[in-house]
């Protein structure tokens, strides 16, 4: 078997240029791609198809080794227990990241419950945050409590923060300077990528890709807005029938139905957010969507975040046709 890149995962090859995994000398421990990633922060797309994902994860199934989820808690996929299709024998953890990005004054314990009230079937809750090592210490410990094989595999959505955690595990746990390529854009990790992390192998799996996901569908520069560095600001306003919300130049938000009502935003806070007139015309030119809010719920907007809605009411919502809206009971 060949060498693999240390960053993506994929196989090291120097024939082709413009085929992933393409490096000037074998010897070489990263492709051309994650060099130029790691030392000057470039990203070039790789266009792979998610089936080649799937199938990574599925293969997992197979193996009955414990499971990491990574789930980015401010962007919690619609459908969170979907991952267990394609691993119904595995024992899986889920791992709220990013916890850093929440406001100060959300209780943890609170969040850890509901979802533990739900019942999705996942061996254990925790929240986490990989930036700044908050409960890693923890979560080394329940993989030891709870594995029952040597490997202990990552898996999650593009953009949750994999890669980022298992280079804490890495610069925590074994002595080494194996660094796997982060980036903020889709498909960083290309193939799975194995280390021993004192008596157990971390294996890192390519991040899924959501295609009803606001990141695939941004540029870079707006992407680098709405992925949040630090902690979120809720920012509230008071909304009534007929006035309209602007989020930036990606979304608007039109309060169709509903008496005075308080919405919060909980979006990076590079994200620029205000009122405008309800009859100007402005981005009414994207996909129209009508949204029914009941008390207490969650408007989510797949990648981008998500506001919390005190009161019933009927919101529309202009945005990219791609972009996946829902709501659920409230988070906070």
């Amino acid at each position: 078997m060949g060498k693999k890149c240390k960053g993506c995962g994929v196989g090291l090859q120097d024939n082709n240029v413009l085929l992933e995994g393409f490096t000037t000398n074998l010897t070489n421990d990263y492709c051309a791609r994650c060099f130029r990633m790691k030392h000057y922060g470039e990203y070039q797309l790789v266009v792979k198809s998610n089936d080649e994902f799937i199938e990574i994860i599925k293969n997992i199934g197979t193996t009955r080794s414990l499971v990491i989820y990574v789930v980015d808690v401010l962007n919690i996929p619609k459908n969170i227990s979907n991952i267990k299709e394609y691993m119904p024998n595995n024992d899986i953890i889920l791992v709220l990241n990013k916890s850093d990005l929440l406001p100060k004054s959300v209780i943890e314990n609170k969040i850890i419950d509901y979802f533990k009230n739900m019942n999705l079937g996942f061996l254990d809750v925790i929240m986490i945050s990989a930036l700044t090592n908050y409960n890693l210490d923890l979560l080394y410990s329940m993989i030891n409590k709870y594995r029952t094989t040597k490997n202990v595999y990552v898996v999650g959505n593009t953009n949750a923060g994999k890669s980022m955690l298992i280079n804490k595990f890495i610069k925590n746990y074994m002595a080494g300077d194996e660094i796997l390529s982060i980036s903020a854009m889709p498909s960083t990790t290309l193939n799975e990528i194995k280390l021993e992390i004192g008596d157990f192998f971390i294996i890192d799996t390519p991040g899924l890709v959501d295609s009803e996901n606001i990141i695939n569908y941004v540029d870079a520069d707006m992407l680098k807005k709405i992925s949040p560095k630090k902690e979120i600001k809720p920012r509230i306003f008071q909304i009534k029938k007929n006035q309209s919300i602007l989020i930036d130049d990606i979304m608007r938000v039109d309060y169709a139905i509903g008496d005075r009502n308080s919405i919060i935003f909980f979006m990076s806070n590079d994200i620029k957010i205000k009122k405008i007139n309800f009859n100007k015309p402005i981005l009414k030119d994207l996909m129209r969507k009508e949204i029914d809010v009941k008390y207490r719920e969650d408007v989510v907007i797949n990648g981008l975040g998500f506001i919390k809605v005190i009161d019933e009411c009927k919101l529309i919502i202009w945005i990219n046709k791609e972009t996946d809206i829902f709501t659920r009971k409230s988070l906070i």
